[in-house]
């Protein structure tokens, strides 16, 4: 059986170190062990860790770190975490990682080796805010999220509809949270490990394996409950996002959300040229993408489709990303449900 170690990067968390800690203790398939990276910690977290080491049944390895500035962040400290989790693991090992914030369900890692065994390399799971503390949110902001995530639901499923990814069905989600991954040895080997970037190195993580041709699966069976504090330890991650939107909404939702007609557009396009790649030449499709031929041509040539169209989005001017406003959110909400009606498959809007 593969060895299954957990990486958790951690600064300063010493209120929540011991529940996250003893929720993987309690897990159905416990993992052989678990890498706690503490990076510029000035609290108590590594004592509190390293006294409930002993009555943890798995191997438990704390490791500090004192970064340079420009090191010193989210980003670098879980690249290192889930580094130092590889070693541990061997070439056919599973990684997981989780945030020291987290805390997960009893079959938290049965469910990713579950997910994992239906042949992909890397299953990521939802989070959710803990019940106690998202009451103490102003409920605005659970409006907005709540509209924000419908029209993410919505372009998904024009998504699914217009290019499906056999590997990844509905039901499925669109998050791709270190809070909660599960990854093959190989394929985070692959490419590089965690990105070296300050912030949001779980989605470029997630989009480097993609861009490889590896099956992702977003399994919506996956959750983890995080806090809903409005002071975090990583600047740009959620803790900012409550607080920035306490005090006024953003101008733009997440970068994740264009508008319907670019997203139909985008996936009709992404389909045509995963099929201008094995079947007939598809004459039109440069011209569609306003581009020439000859780049549509070195485009294609790469040998994993997800790096071709990554290309492809980088030069296409039809495909240039715009986002969308908040206060644009329900018009947008209402074109995409167009959009899906017009395609005669209302059971999606039903079963979203």
């Amino acid at each position: 059986m593969a060895n299954i170690v957990v990486a958790i990067p951690a600064r300063d968390e010493a209120e929540r170190i011991a529940p996250c800690l003893i929720a993987l203790n309690e897990q159905i398939h416990r993992p052989d062990a678990v890498v706690l990276m503490l990076n510029n910690s000035s609290d108590t977290t590594e004592t509190i860790a390293r006294g409930l080491a002993p009555g943890l049944r798995f191997q438990l390895d704390v490791i500090t770190r004192e970064l340079p500035p420009a090191q010193a962040n989210a980003g670098h400290a879980r690249r290192l975490a889930m580094a130092m989790a590889a070693q541990r693991a061997g070439p056919d090992g599973v990684l997981l990682t989780t945030d020291a914030d987290a805390v997960v369900p009893p079959d938290w890692i049965a469910r990713n080796l579950a997910s994992l065994a239906h042949g992909v390399d890397i299953a990521c799971g939802r989070t959710i805010i803990d019940p106690v503390e998202a009451a103490m949110i102003p409920a605005h902001l659970h409006a907005d999220d709540a509209r924000e995530c419908r029209l993410i639901v919505l372009l998904d499923d024009l998504a699914w509809v217009l290019d499906p990814e056999p590997h990844d069905p509905p039901p499925r989600h669109t998050e791709a949270s270190g809070a909660s991954l599960a990854v093959r040895a190989a394929a985070f080997h692959h490419v590089g490990g965690i990105p070296a970037i300050p912030a949001g190195e779980d989605r470029a993580f997630v989009r480097a394996l993609w861009m490889i041709d590896a099956r992702i699966r977003h399994d919506p069976a996956i959750r983890v409950t995080v806090s809903g504090r409005i002071v975090g330890r990583a600047p740009g991650g959620m803790a900012d996002a409550i607080r920035r939107r306490m005090i006024r909404q953003d101008e733009f939702a997440d970068d994740l959300v264009e508008p319907a007609s670019d997203a139909f557009r985008r996936y009709s396009l992404r389909q045509r040229a995963r099929d201008a790649r094995t079947a007939a030449p598809d004459a039109a499709l440069a011209g569609d993408l306003m581009i020439s031929p000859a780049r549509l041509a070195h485009a294609l040539a790469h040998p994993f489709f997800g790096a071709a169209w990554a290309e492809l989005e980088a030069i296409s001017p039809v495909l240039r990303r715009r986002r969308v406003r908040f206060v644009d959110l329900p018009t947008q909400i209402a074109a995409a449900e167009s959009l899906l009606r017009h395609l005669a498959l209302p059971e999606i809007l039903a079963a979203d």
